[in-house]
């Protein structure tokens, strides 16, 4: 009875955790900012390591027919892909150009927007009443079609200004993320009664694992972030709003349901920018700030997603009382 009742609180404490997940990266980002050595003694060597941690986490929730929409739905997510890859990266490069961003920040903010679609992207469609289903496929593809897209659109949009390793990035991706989430899925499929026990402290795992991930960042390059964080923050702001305005506006376009439209909004604006982090940290370390912009993403759109999804939970509800009205 004692066990059951320390491992019922360890399941509250993840799921306070995981719904307190902006505070809990804004908490982590002023330690770090303000007080460097809390988390300077981590290398950045760690961000790799940690971000396969979440990636597996979310291999444990998946299971092979979570994909099934994608056959059911082909429209809802050539859409939602088709945003994802060409919004987010057109974005990132124009912001580039109107704000005339270093090219050592231009490049940070080009990885962001050539990633593929954030974990929390799930939660957040959950909060907000979205198509959940619709959006852990739009993650599993996107995640799937990252080890070739997101190299290539790098090179396309950064590769003037920076030297850009392919071939480096794919096999990065594959090891970090790929390789993860199929261990990840596997073990979900063999071992699912024990995966179950592990499942309710994912939430909680993956949130201090990116916030550790943050943490780092911010930490190594605090100076840095302090002199540069104005208009790195203002590029942040600009991409994550528009990225969530026009996949909604294109999903409604497509003629596709408000629940959907919620998930593909959100699912765009949303970007993995914890591997953003690890990319800039393992191929481009010459330049040390190119990590910052996926570090303050991830600070962001945290905090842009958790309005998102009040505001099309409020959509929802309404849309549901006129129905039954």
């Amino acid at each position: 009875m004692c066990q059951k009742t320390r491992k019922n609180k360890l399941i509250t404490i993840s799921a306070w955790i995981a719904a307190h997940i902006t505070f809990v990266v804004v908490l982590v980002t002023i330690l770090a900012l303000f007080f460097p050595s809390s988390f300077t003694w981590i290398g950045t060597s760690a961000i790799t390591p940690m971000l396969g941690v979440v990636m597996f986490g979310m291999g444990l929730t998946l299971r092979p027919s979570d994909f099934r929409p994608v056959l059911q739905h082909p429209k809802d997510i050539l859409v939602g892909e088709l945003a994802q890859f060409l919004i987010m990266p057109s974005l990132a490069w124009l912001i580039c150009q109107l704000l005339s961003l270093p090219a050592e920040l231009a490049l940070g903010v080009i990885l962001v927007g050539c990633c593929p679609g954030g974990t929390a992207s799930n939660v957040i469609c959950y909060l907000a009443k979205g198509d959940v289903p619709l959006s852990v496929a739009m993650t599993g593809v996107s995640t799937l079609l990252a080890p070739i897209l997101t190299p290539a659109l790098v090179w396309m949009l950064a590769g003037e200004s920076v030297e850009v390793d392919i071939a480096g990035m794919f096999l990065s991706i594959v090891q970090v993320v790929i390789i993860p989430i199929v261990l990840g899925v596997a073990a979900n499929h063999y071992f699912r009664q024990t995966t179950q026990r592990i499942v309710p402290l994912l939430p909680m795992i993956s949130t201090l694992s990116i916030a550790f991930i943050i943490g780092i960042i911010v930490a190594h390059n605090s100076a840095s972030i302090l002199s540069c964080s104005l208009i790195v923050g203002i590029a942040v702001i600009l991409h994550n709003v528009f990225g969530l305005t026009l996949g909604y506006a294109l999903a409604t376009l497509s003629g596709s349901e408000p629940s959907k439209r919620s998930a593909i909004s959100i699912e765009v604006g949303m970007q993995n920018s914890g591997l953003a982090t690890s990319l800039a940290a393992t191929h481009f370390a010459m330049f040390p700030l190119a990590a910052v912009p996926g570090a303050m993403f991830s600070v962001w759109h945290n905090f842009s997603g958790s309005i998102a999804a009040q505001i099309f939970r409020k959509q929802s509800d309404k849309e549901e009382k006129n129905k039954e009205a």
